[in-house]
């Protein structure tokens, strides 16, 4: 690319991407280990709409609230369809949400580590990105408010649970950073939930009420287990949902996603059973892990960071020997895992055992 007038700031960067490798255990990318229930399928197949000739919905509103149904029966708090809005994946969301409030001359900010795409997406939308380091793992609410009071963002992102690291925020620090934000007298809270139906903690559901610069993103991708369909969706004030129709492009929501996503979220209860599953099964793989003699660290998503390792690329490459393909994210001492099925996570267990060379001791 030396030779196009790419914009500056992407010059020398790398696409975002997990290494997609074909083995017999993937355990790198946070999907459900389980397809989606037979029924869902067939009633899926039996709900797509014939006339593909004609464009779709073009603001959602059957998905839109069946989304805001989902979300008030699993929080408790009353949502409507106007504080809902969907796209293809919590990524295209983040995307409206940093066109609509970032942009040239307009700063983000996010915790790291945290999840990439959110300097990514803040980068290729002009939007200027402050990454402030955690307190090693940990992320506190004090450590937040004093970045808001410093670097005054116009977008500050907040992950609950974090990826990579699995730990969820409390309500309280949402609101202290909430606070923090509102007294700049600038910006908005995302609070990203992609792994919210694993977590211990309320949603930030909870706070939307009097709070307009509150923004929640949630995805299907997880817990509904529905990543090939890339469907994600925000819960905020009505404002917020008029805001971000100024930049969704026309018909941006295919007529298929609209009517597979329908059925997903009509199934629900069904998929709860697997988020109540994945979770047996992670704390049963840190229990024997530890058991081991390994360490991981306190979660609440479907992933797990384990170690440590003397060096985590040189266990990363025993595992995919093994046929095992687990994510380093560039952490030192630290692989993540996601849950996968028992006989998954018993195959790793097994052969952590043969990795004790490249466990750090003392």
């Amino acid at each position: 690319m030396s030779d196009l007038p790419l914009r500056p700031e992407l010059v020398g960067r790398s696409a975002y991407g997990a290494p997609q490798i074909d083995v017999p255990i993937r355990l790198n990318t946070n999907e459900n280990p389980y397809p989606p229930p037979p029924e869902m399928i067939a009633d899926i197949a039996a709900a797509v709409a014939p006339d593909l000739n004609r464009y779709p919905d073009r603001d959602a509103h059957e998905l839109r609230a069946a989304l805001a149904g989902y979300l008030s029966a699993q929080t408790g708090i009353g949502l409507s369809s106007a504080q809902v809005w969907a796209a293809n994946g919590s990524n295209e969301i983040l995307q409206q949400i940093l066109q609509a409030f970032g942009g040239p001359g307009r700063t983000a900010l996010g915790f790291t580590p945290g999840y990439t795409m959110h300097e990514l997406i803040s980068r290729g939308t002009g939007t200027a990105f402050v990454p402030v380091p955690r307190n090693g793992l940990d992320l506190h609410a004090d450590q937040i408010v004093a970045a808001v009071q410093e670097f005054r963002p116009d977008v500050l992102f907040l992950c609950s649970p974090n990826n990579p690291t699995g730990e969820s925020l409390p309500l309280s620090a949402v609101e202290a950073a909430y606070d923090a934000v509102v007294a700049t007298d600038r910006g908005i809270v995302v609070v990203d939930e992609a792994y919210g139906e694993f977590a211990s903690v309320p949603s930030a559901v909870h706070l939307l009420h009097d709070r307009p610069r509150l923004l929640v993103t949630r995805t299907m991708s997880k817990a509904f287990a529905f990543a090939g369909a890339r469907v994600g969706y925000v819960a905020c004030a009505p404002s917020v949902v008029d805001a971000l129709l100024l930049v969704r492009l026309p018909y941006h929501l295919s007529s298929l996603t609209q009517s597979a996503a329908t059925v997903a979220v009509a199934y629900s209860d069904r998929l709860e059973e697997q988020v109540r599953q994945l979770r047996a099964t992670r704390d049963a793989f840190v229990a024997r892990v530890q058991e081991l003699g390994w360490q991981c660290r306190p979660t609440d998503a479907n992933f797990v960071l384990l170690g440590p390792f003397v060096d985590p690329a040189a266990a990363w490459q025993r595992l995919l020997a093994a046929g095992i393909l687990v994510r380093d994210v560039g952490l030192d001492r630290w692989l993540r895992v996601t849950i996968g099925t028992d006989d998954q996570m018993a195959a790793l267990a097994a052969e952590l055992t043969h990795c004790t060379d490249l466990r750090e001791t003392g």
